[in-house]
């Protein structure tokens, strides 16, 4: 049964119930793993309670101590007390918790942070013992129903689990990464109404449901009432909030010189789109930056936007916000907000705010509802790839930044005379859009039909978070080709 106190992660929780309640017999592996806060413990722990079984949280500790409260928690899910068993080893330990019980209450097993575990040089075989686990009970036809669910936050730990030669590669059936919510559900998480609030939320938090827990639950309804909620969490130095990106950064054991990592990310939230970019801003080789750039992109702090149309070097994007926020408003201004000036430090702060986390967060929330929320006759079809590229106007003598492009369901991203479904601009300014606006994507359309691509039917799409003038308004009436979309149509619309 779903629980009641669970939001959303109705597909997450039903893939969870499936692996747990399937009738294959023997030991089955499922693997989840999401950054920090997005609710994976809260979710299990929930699948346990409902199923029974035995859950253990690892933290950061000696081996020996590890090893005991590990067995103190396969005790209490066998109804003995804290104490009353001892393993000699992780192979005693692990093969005692996945032996199955008369009552059943052992049939789930949650292993939650695994990560921490694996920091221990004497842990690093435990993958191994669970592939010889897996393998001992995979087609014992008298075997008991076992499933075994691994968790862990560090990404690049929990993606290495099943690649290559890993011991756990081709083992596990389950392999979940618990993602973000997305806008209109962090909307609702929030039960914010104003869409223009909302929108400020999810660019600086992002959709990881853990931060309001840090927020205190809060529910800002005005503008006025969030930035008193940001002064007082996130640009506050006596808040968990403040610290969070060093935190984050602190998770993963490949990042040891960190204020080369800080300056990476700091490069990049200021502009910096490219590794040369990058090396530029920093003064150093770019072939310095490459393991830097790796492990921050397996880490899930940076993500690497392709060009849908050109084969070009990916494009570098903060991916997490609250880093972003850190980077572009409280790190250039630390002493500030250390010295508790946060207010004319916020102040100070809007400029960059406005073009460098809004206008970035804004794009990305257009591909998001191209994606996921807009309708076929919106789109003038199906869609499959949605991104970005750039188009090269010779004759204008400029690069047009596309921020919305939407391929036809079926057609390869970079592929040759590609059909594209949907031109879309979301630009973030104060200035309500314009015909002049539309002619800008038209002239973009008429460039890519002279290279090839199939434009006929394609739709131009305007977002804005300051309206349309009212030419505009009519125009797009009378033009089926033309869809202008404020944040109400995203937020509700399709």
């Amino acid at each position: 049964m779903r629980p009641r106190d669970l939001f959303d992660r109705e597909d997450e929780w039903s893939d969870l119930e499936q692996f747990v309640t399937s009738p294959t017999r023997g030991l089955r592996v499922g693997i989840l793993y999401g950054r920090r806060r997005q609710g994976k413990s809260f979710l299990l722990r929930r699948l346990v309670r409902e199923h029974q079984g035995l859950y253990h949280m690892f933290i950061e500790e000696e081996p020996a101590p590890a090893l005991q409260h590990f067995a103190d928690s396969v005790a209490v899910a066998r109804g003995l007390g804290r104490g009353q068993l001892r393993f000699r080893d992780w192979g005693e330990a692990l093969r005692t918790a996945l032996t199955p019980q008369s009552d059943g209450r052992s049939g789930l097993v949650v292993i939650d942070e695994l990560p921490y575990l694996l920091a221990h040089p004497s842990s690093a075989s435990i993958p191994s013992m669970l592939q010889a686990l897996v393998d001992e009970n995979r087609d014992g036809g008298d075997s008991a129903r076992l499933r075994l669910i691994v968790c862990g936050s560090a990404l690049a730990v929990m993606s290495e689990l099943l690649s290559g030669g890993r011991p756990l590669r081709g083992r596990a059936e389950l392999d979940l990464l618990l993602r973000s919510f997305d806008y209109r559900t962090t909307a609702g998480f929030y039960r914010v109404k104003d869409p223009r609030v909302a929108f400020r939320i999810y660019a600086i938090f992002g959709g990881i449901p853990g931060y309001r827990d840090l927020l205190a639950n809060a529910s800002p309804q005005t503008d006025t009432e969030l930035d008193e909620l940001l002064l007082s969490t996130v640009c506050n130095p006596s808040h968990a909030l403040f610290g969070e990106p060093a935190y984050l950064l602190r998770e993963d054991p490949r990042v040891t010189d960190r204020a080369l990592y800080y300056s990476v990310l700091a490069a990049i939230a200021a502009g910096a789109t490219t590794p040369a970019k990058v090396a530029a801003a920093l003064g150093r080789d770019q072939r310095s930056l490459a393991h830097p750039l790796e492990v921050l992109t397996t880490a899930g702090f940076v993500r690497k936007d392709d060009d849908v149309l050109l084969q070009r070097r990916p494009t570098l994007r903060i991916a997490d916000p609250i880093v972003r926020f850190h980077e572009l408003v409280i790190a250039p201004r630390l002493a500030a907000f250390e010295d508790r000036r946060a207010k004319p430090a916020w102040r100070d702060a809007q400029t960059a705010v406005r073009a460098q986390l809004y206008g970035p967060a804004f794009e990305s929330l257009a591909r998001e509802w191209t994606a996921r929320h807009a309708s076929e006759a919106t789109l003038g079809g199906d869609v499959g790839e949605v991104g970005t590229t750039v188009v090269n106007d010779p004759a204008g003598r400029t690069l047009h930044e596309v921020d919305v492009v939407g391929l036809a369901a079926g057609q390869r991203r970079q592929g040759r005379n590609p059909t594209i479904r949907v031109l879309g601009e979301a630009k973030d300014t104060n200035r309500a859009r314009g015909d002049n606006d539309l002619a800008r994507l038209e002239r973009i359309r008429e460039l890519l039909a002279s290279r090839g691509a199939r434009v006929t039917h394609t739709r131009l799409l305007l977002f804005s978070r300051s309206g349309f003038d009212p030419a505009l308004t009519r125009t797009a009436k009378n033009r089926p080709d033309v869809e202008l979309i404020d944040l109400n149509r995203i937020r509700e619309g399709d």
